[in-house]
């Protein structure tokens, strides 16, 4: 472990997130666990897992700090790491609402936060950030996973080497993503990067359908609920449930 933070390789784990959850003592304020073989992930919304074995780079986040707007993290999480490979790779990745990462219109990062109890009492709840970045799958894995609409960054024609950038990814994560970067978030939430996100939001200007209605989304507000104009009535605000957007993942 070097660097500002302290940052755990694991050759191969059922779980970073549960690794994190089970061993919450091995870190300080700031800190993660990673690896590139991951057995027993899980995806948002029960979404089976298949895993990737050196393939892609399988990261959890440990904030053991009192976080200002802890339901907001995966929408920080997902800026700041477009950031990360924008930074690597020149890549111009977008975010769907909440927080699944897009590159040229394709899923190329999930993003999975969950709270747990403070390991000390009185101290502040931990949240874990799982975060999955598809580094060199070749199209076949995500064919037979049945992901059409995702993709790894080599696929999208970017240079790649699996090993290397899992750890340089992992470190600049560490220590900055989810520490230098994280200042502002920590202290004031959502509104703290919320134009960036805002600019980087494929929904806004399209139709979206959520649980419930549909119509245009026109705005992300202070708390990073998704503004949504109903067609012909008002605006709604969403902050959770599956939102289909128009042009991505097929949605018509």
């Amino acid at each position: 472990m070097t660097g500002i933070n302290p940052l755990i390789r694991l050759e191969e784990t059922g779980s970073t997130n549960a690794w994190a959850k089970a061993h919450l003592d091995a870190f300080g304020p700031v800190g993660a666990v990673y690896t590139t073989s991951q057995t027993a992930g899980r995806g948002r919304r029960g979404h089976s897992w298949t895993n990737a074995a050196g393939q892609a780079l399988y990261y959890t986040a440990v904030l053991q700090l009192p976080l200002a707007d802890p339901a907001a993290l995966p929408l920080y999480a997902s800026l700041a790491v477009a950031g990360a490979l924008r930074d690597r790779y020149g890549a111009r990745c977008q975010i769907k609402w909440p927080n699944d990462l897009l590159l040229n219109g394709k899923k190329i990062v999930g993003i999975l936060c969950e709270s747990v109890c403070a390991p000390t009492p009185g101290g502040p709840r931990a949240v874990l950030c799982g975060i999955g970045i598809n580094l060199a799958q070749p199209a076949e894995y995500f064919a037979a996973a049945g992901l059409p609409h995702a993709t790894s960054l080599a696929l999208e024609g970017l240079p790649v080497d699996p090993a290397a950038d899992a750890d340089a990814l992992a470190r600049t994560l560490t220590d900055f993503a989810f520490d230098r970067d994280l200042y502002a978030f920590e202290r004031e939430g959502f509104g703290a990067v919320r134009p960036a996100y805002r600019a980087a939001c494929v929904n806004l200007g399209r139709r979206v359908q959520y649980d419930g209605g549909c119509g245009v989304a026109v705005d992300v507000d202070e708390q990073g609920r998704l503004v949504v104009q109903e067609e012909g009535g008002g605006a709604v605000r969403v902050f959770t449930g599956e939102v289909h957007v128009t042009g991505i993942y097929g949605a018509l």
